[in-house]
């Protein structure tokens, strides 16, 4: 192996960073206009995907799928209840159990994110030609999901 190859996998981490932050930079300058953090988008993402049984996710969901302790999901929930973007509902099933619902205005407003989202990463893919995009998206796709997200 050459000794290069270490010092080569440095750049491109940096490189992935950089771009990662850029992306993040132009996606939050897209979302301010809509009064939603980042993590709030996140968080609309999440509930906007129904789990696999079809059910709204509880709070204890989301914490684990955001990576965070539930009292900062409770936090978000607040601030996008107070929105109108989502709603807390009762389990069916258990009443202890609250679930994540989104609202129409919700739902709307996920329309809007995921727009601001694609024009976001148009700003930042705009220099690449569609040749240069799809050789992109395969190597993007050869390196695949984070194997931490599909459990």
């Amino acid at each position: 192996m050459s000794d290069s190859l270490p010092d080569e996998s440095g750049r491109l981490a940096e490189q992935l960073l950089h771009l990662t932050r850029r992306l993040q930079r132009a996606q939050k300058r897209r979302l301010e206009p809509l009064g939603v953090t980042p993590a709030q988008a996140r968080l609309l993402r999440i509930v906007g995907h129904r789990d696999r049984d079809g059910r709204a996710p509880r709070m204890a969901d989301l914490a684990q799928r955001l990576e965070v302790v539930p009292r900062a999901v409770t936090t978000l929930v607040d601030a996008l209840e107070s929105h109108g973007s989502v709603r807390r509902a009762p389990d069916p099933d258990n009443r202890r159990v609250v679930r994540i619902e989104l609202t129409d205005a919700g739902r709307a407003t996920l329309r809007t994110l995921r727009a601001a989202r694609r024009a976001a990463a148009e700003d930042v893919l705009a220099p690449l030609s569609a040749q240069q995009r799809q050789v992109l998206g395969g190597l993007l796709d050869t390196l695949g999901p984070d194997p931490e997200r599909r459990r």
